[in-house]
């Protein structure tokens, strides 16, 4: 499944998405604690320096950007300092603000973060200070941007809505969309607001609350797996919605389709920095891939990938498609999923290459695998990221002019037995007398080989050489090789019985 994913996210393409909803500008000033203040019993802070981010649904349309979507953001701000900047974030963003609409009449949200840290390490939050108006947009304002939507959803491929309850996200305007959305076949995918009545969102095609929201729009605790599927399959029933995702923190994500089987989409533990900004991005990535014409499940098992990355860095920052990319290569995997023929690695390759990955090329028999074979494959990979082992088949190693009877071992084990190796990322197996054809099909940035081998006498140097790559021979275990091994044990067979045997 990794590899599915993998080539999901490379043929993704830069779909168009909307962004509706509350947009909010967070601001952050960063100081260092010195002393209790003379004045009062407070920390008194020596500022650092101060930071602006998109936040709310800004967040999210940044979170496309970073995952290579065209957005339009369509929201309000206030007619004051904080929404000019809003709209020169967004730009800087890359996001376009034609549907950005400005009312004089309430403030552009805003929060205001302290952050502290003790002797110049250790952040945390002291303070946060909010300046918003949660009341409904007015119906001058409302009927403006209602009509500007419907029109914009004709031309997108996806539509986000980012409800955060500050007043954007009305009964009225939500019923606006999501009917338009229908009518023209366009998916709109709702983050409900924490404490809103789900009945607004009706007929959407999907929701993201997460375990907590899910709780209190169900009247149930979730404390399970179980629980989560049981409520995710009721939100879908009652709001009448395609599919329902409810994000379960380190449990993953429980699916409600509608016609299929509820199912849980499990994920890798991670070490948690900080949950900010993970919704926005389960949802940035949900809406990616519904814009491309993706399955729920997929929507799920991509949107548990970046969440997690998500969670292990420290604010909210963006999230690429080649983190994404290198985090499902890089994970756990089977020895059965590590082996694949020419053609699906050379794409496997390339994405590793393209997530800034260097790639490590070995070839050789492998046959009796022993301590010489292990010593030279851990010194291969340490030249890279990525170790490819390229394995002569059967059929190449009795053309190679072996002895009688090689390999001992058959291609399928000694495959097995390398990919089984956590140093070992792919196996490719060729027919050929030499790796050549391999070699020129993956570029690798580096080309190793064990043995006796000098450098001049590596198959492919030359290839490797010319578009940039290194070619290098590795160290040698002395004593140990597959031939001397063999013939080891040949003398032992031909050598009589020792009396201490016979009597044994």
């Amino acid at each position: 499944m990794s590899y599915e994913l993998v080539e999901i996210l490379r043929e993704v393409g830069c779909p168009r998405l909307l962004v509706v909803g509350d947009l909010i500008l967070d601001r952050y000033t960063w100081a260092d604690a010195e002393r209790i203040s003379q004045e009062a019993p407070v920390m008194l802070l020596r500022e650092d320096h101060r930071e602006v981010r998109l936040g709310g649904a800004g967040n999210v349309a940044n979170m496309l950007r970073g995952l290579d979507a065209r957005v339009t953001m369509a929201g309000v701000i206030g007619d004051d300092e904080d929404g000019r900047e809003m709209q020169h974030q967004l730009a800087l963003a890359g996001v376009e603000t034609e549907l950005v609409v400005t009312d004089s009449t309430r403030p552009t949200t805003v929060k205001t973060r302290v952050i502290g840290r003790a002797q110049h390490r250790h952040p945390h939050q002291v303070l946060r200070v909010d300046r918003e108006s949660r009341d409904p947009l007015n119906g001058v304002i409302e009927t403006r941007l209602v009509e500007a939507l419907v029109n914009e959803i004709q031309h997108v491929d996806a539509v986000l809505v980012s409800d955060y309850a500050k007043g954007v996200c009305t009964p009225g305007l939500l019923a606006a969309v999501i009917a338009a959305g229908r009518q023209a076949g366009v998916p709109v995918i709702v983050d409900p607001a924490s404490a809103a009545d789900y009945a607004q969102y009706r007929r959407a095609t999907a929701i993201t609350p997460n375990r907590g929201e899910t709780g209190r729009a169900t009247a149930r605790t979730i404390q399970t797996v179980e629980a989560g599927l049981a409520a995710a399959e009721l939100l879908r029933k009652q709001l009448a919605l395609d599919a329902a995702f409810v994000t379960l923190d380190s449990d993953g994500i429980a699916l409600a389709i509608d016609g299929e089987p509820g199912r849980h989409v499990p994920t890798r533990r991670r070490e948690v920095y900080d949950i900010t900004g993970a919704g926005d991005m389960v949802l940035a990535t949900i809406g990616l891939v519904a814009a491309a014409g993706g399955s729920a499940e997929i929507m799920a098992r991509l949107a548990n990938i970046a969440g997690g990355l998500e969670v292990e860095k420290i604010g909210v920052v963006t999230i690429s498609r080649a983190e994404m990319i290198a985090d499902l290569l890089g994970g756990p995997r089977s020895a059965k999923e590590k082996i694949h023929d020419l053609e699906s690695l050379v794409a496997l390759v390339s994405a590793r290459r393209e997530a800034g990955q260097r790639v490590v090329m070995t070839n050789g028999c492998f046959d009796l695998f022993h301590a010489g074979h292990v010593a030279c494959l851990e010194q291969a990979a340490a030249e890279g990221d990525c170790l490819v082992v390229a394995i002569n088949s059967d059929q190449s190693v009795r053309g190679l002019g072996k002895a009688a009877g090689r390999p001992i071992m058959p291609q399928e084990q000694r495959g097995a037995l390398l990919a089984a190796l956590e140093v070992v990322d792919f196996v490719v197996v060729f027919d050929e007398s030499t790796p050549l054809a391999t070699i020129e099909a993956l570029r690798p940035d580096v080309l190793v080989k064990g043995g006796t081998y000098t450098q001049a006498e590596i198959v492919g140097r030359d290839l490797v050489e010319s578009y940039g790559g290194v070619a290098k021979p590795l160290g040698l275990v002395p004593g140990l090789s597959t031939t001397e091994i063999i013939a080891r044990i040949r003398e032992l067979e031909e050598t009589p019985e020792q009396p201490w045997r016979q009597a044994g």
